[in-house]
């Protein structure tokens, strides 16, 4: 029997068969992912052979390939990777510049990854109605969403608690028939974007902590939902920080579109763009033709540093 994994908790995984059932099921064995070293070797998206038991439950026997993934670093286990989901069509990353904030380097993390392993990305910046009382917040957001639009980047501003009718129906268009990973920290409004956009989900949601201005917690496991006008929306619990895994120093470029369209400018094939002799990047980093931010977002990962957390613990 086959089906998609649409909810793991850890231990369990509840899997829809091709029939349509929902079956708890738990992992046979040891069960390796080939080319996979993860805290999760099997992650929701993944497409799944399982047996049924005794009990009414099943155990999952094989995975089949991948097409791909989002993956992180392990915040425990710092030598292996945590999968958020795999086999997904696109990615939406909910960014906030205000409670909480958001820093540019998770965010380049992210894309960076989406990037790695070919998954469109698009840039949700919610809670845009705390901006629209004062003009300097307002022209921050403009410009903050103006440096990722150049690169190319969707990016679409929206308030998930009053969300009008063409954002709604902007967002309708995009996520329809397909799988969409939705992330971003706690406190982002990942859930209340999720019942704007589809309301008979009803998900829970907590309101930011008035003591360090976090975000709270809501969604605990990955799960994924339907959509009623077609797709599959895969709401993943709040990340705090992001890091990147598996990125070969001469590849890191690749995945920062701005710069890896300088690089065939470069001198040198192998520039790494830190302090080598005519870098064409390091000069369009000097005529802001790329931006600062950005290129500091590049040299974290060169330099093999973690990422920022965004909130002290």
């Amino acid at each position: 029997m086959k089906g998609i994994v649409i909810k793991s908790t850890g231990n369990w995984y509840a899997v829809r068969t091709d029939e349509g059932k929902i079956i708890n099921c738990r992992i046979k064995g040891r069960l390796r992912i080939d080319g996979y070293k993860s805290t999760n070797p099997i992650a929701v998206g993944d497409r799944v052979s399982i047996a049924l038991e005794g009990d009414g439950n099943g155990v999952i026997g094989a995975a089949e390939k991948r097409k791909n993934c989002i993956i992180r670093k392990s915040k425990n286990l710092s030598k292996q990777s945590h999968i958020l989901a795999t086999n997904v069509d696109q990615a939406m990353l909910v960014v906030t510049l205000a409670v909480p904030k958001t820093s540019f380097g998770f965010i380049d993390r992210f894309l960076a990854t989406a990037e790695a392993y070919r998954i469109p990305a698009i840039l949700i910046f919610n809670k845009a109605d705390i901006f629209e009382s004062d003009p300097m917040m307002k022209e921050d957001l403009m410009n903050v969403m103006s440096i990722y639009e150049k690169i190319g980047y969707r990016c679409i501003s929206v308030s998930s608690t009053a969300m009008s009718k063409e954002i709604k129906k902007e967002l309708t268009e995009l996520l329809r028939d397909k799988i969409t990973l939705l992330s971003g920290h706690s406190g982002v409004g990942k859930s209340t974007f999720i019942n704007a956009i589809e309301p008979s989900l009803d998900l829970k949601t907590q309101n930011i902590s008035d003591t360090h201005s976090k975000g709270m917690h809501t969604t605990t496991f990955t799960e994924m939902h339907p959509l009623s006008f077609g797709g599959y929306i895969i709401d993943t619990p709040g990340i705090k920080e992001f890091s990147v895994i598996n990125m070969d120093k001469y590849e890191i470029s690749h995945f920062f579109p701005e710069i890896f369209k300088k690089a065939g400018d470069c001198k040198f094939h192998t520039c790494l763009h830190l302090n080598e002799p005519k870098c064409a990047v390091i000069e369009a980093v000097k005529n802001n033709e790329i931006t600062l931010s950005r290129y500091h977002s590049y040299l974290s990962i060169m330099n093999g540093e973690e990422v920022i957390k965004e909130y002290n613990d």
